[in-house]
């Protein structure tokens, strides 16, 4: 297949054209490796390598037109080069024009925050499939179109990618596709070009710094999404965040609110608690949901605050939602033949910790004692590091420090950096294992009757990246081969 370039530049800002305009091109590519003859080649700025860099290589291997910031000193005569003012802006409407604008044919809706996001995307996903819809579902754990699992690599995939997938999903009869929105994907530009029908703000807290540098750029990076919803859109938002009415205020389209504590468009309250669930009054409404913990019940309210928004009968998703399961790593119990819990849970950033951990001490009733096992990933935001040990140490009555996915840092490091934020009066209970298998096992050798085991931080991952290369690990595994079940 091929397809003009005028086509495929419809909606970019072009600042000039060397060469011709009338130019058919096969595939679109901004990695210089993958380029063939006839191909259209987008240099990309990117945090390690400049894109600008590989032009030659991409015209050496058959790039018919080169799309770029900066043209280069020499040039072919045979390749055409159009000038942009923001390469991966670009990218994203040549992608979304390549793939045929699969967007304008389906109902795509973003959750962004910092928590909350792959259970509030899974369980609309899941919730829309009960309601007999074919649905697309775009993130960290697994992409799927329909009943068709797609592995993720990344919380949201580049604008090739999520064309691609956007495209099939349109090809496949979805009709409605709920995406993770991460805070890079929007920097990046990646889903510049895409069509929300609506967005859903979860929360923001401490995380990714590594990459903004400061809250405040973290927060306007969120914000942004919300400023590019058109009019025709919705976006809705967590008003018991303190941060959820600035993301409404420059959004163009409708607004509405979801809260626990104040008033709001959609409302719910927790009328009981157990491990096994909780009951809800959700919009007036008395139910039953597997869910436990305030943030899950935040997360229901934005998935029945979203069907409803996208027109469902308020009964049936009340029905459906009572019916859905816990998300893959997301508070995933188990319990041994001699009554000892362990909870699997990906929380890793400070306040998620606080949440799953709060939760657990709301439900218990008696002298249970909380164990936690808990790491943090190498070549990320090191700043949150000794809060997440701080935090752990604060809510439990032993804490193991051990490895999460150290990546190219020296795992036992990091739990030193971690180590320094616990307080004094708290030291006793902490110990540090750097194996994290060993970590588990120690946690349930510790435990007795009754006992829970927290292991946090990495839920569904299935891998353990060290030194550049992943190796198999599964936390519920290694529990579930402790506990012989």
């Amino acid at each position: 297949m091929s397809v003009n370039i005028n086509e495929l530049f419809a909606s970019v800002n072009i600042q000039s054209v060397k060469g011709s305009r009338d130019v058919e091109v096969n595939e679109v590519h901004f990695d210089s490796r993958k380029v063939k003859e006839g191909d259209l080649f987008v240099a990309c700025r990117g945090t390690i390598s400049d894109g600008h860099d590989f032009i030659e290589k991409a015209v050496g291997q058959g790039a018919r037109v080169v799309v770029c910031e900066e043209l280069p000193k020499s040039s072919s005569s045979e390749t055409s080069f159009v000038l942009v003012e923001d390469a991966s802006e670009a990218l994203s409407h040549i992608a979304h024009n390549f793939y045929n604008k699969p967007t304008e044919n389906i109902q795509l809706i973003g959750v962004t925050g910092t928590n909350g996001k792959t259970t509030v995307a899974t369980l609309l996903y899941d919730l829309f499939r009960k309601l007999g819809y074919k649905v697309g579902l775009l993130s960290t754990v697994c992409n799927y179109i329909d009943d068709k699992e797609v592995k993720a690599t990344h919380t949201t995939p580049d604008s090739l990618q999520l064309n691609t997938l956007l495209e099939e999903m349109v090809e496949s009869g979805c009709e409605y596709c709920f995406m993770e929105v991460s805070s890079h994907a929007i920097d990046q530009k990646r889903i510049g070009a895409l069509n929300f029908k609506g967005g859903i703000f979860t929360n923001i807290t401490h995380d990714h710094l590594d990459y903004h540098k400061t809250f405040d750029a973290y927060l306007k990076v969120k914000k942004a999404f919300f400023d590019q919803l058109d009019k025709k859109s919705f976006a809705i938002t967590n008003v018991d965040d303190r941060n959820g009415k600035l993301m409404l205020q420059n959004m163009k389209g409708h607004k509405f609110t979801y809260s626990k504590r104040s008033f709001a468009d959609f409302r719910c309250q927790i009328l009981e608690k157990h491990f096994s669930g909780m009951l809800l009054d959700l919009d007036g409404a008395e139910i039953w949901t597997n869910f436990i913990g305030d943030f899950n019940a935040h997360n229901l309210l934005a998935v029945y605050s979203t069907a409803r928004l996208l027109n469902q009968n308020k009964d049936e998703v009340l029905r459906g939602i009572s019916e859905l399961k816990s998300v893959d790593g997301r508070f995933e119990s188990m319990i041994s033949d001699d009554g000892i819990m362990a909870i699997v849970d990906y929380a890793h950033t400070p306040d998620a910790l606080k949440n799953v951990l709060e939760t657990i001490g709301s439900l218990r009733t008696g002298n249970e004692q909380v164990i936690t096992v808990v790491g943090a990933g190498g070549d990320r935001d090191k700043s949150k590091r000794p809060l997440m040990a701080k935090v752990s140490a604060e809510l439990s009555n032993k804490v193991i420090l051990t490895s999460d996915n150290p990546r190219s840092e020296d795992p036992d490091q990091i739990i030193q950096e971690m180590k320094i934020g616990v307080d004094a009066h708290n030291l006793r209970k902490v110990l540090a294992i750097t194996d994290r298998k060993e970590a588990i096992r120690t946690a349930c050798m510790l435990a007795q009757k009754e006992d829970i085991i927290l292991v946090a931080g990495k839920g569904h991952e299935d891998y353990q990246e060290i030194k550049g290369v992943k190796h198999h690990f599964d936390d519920k595994e290694i529990i579930r081969e402790i506990f012989k079940l």
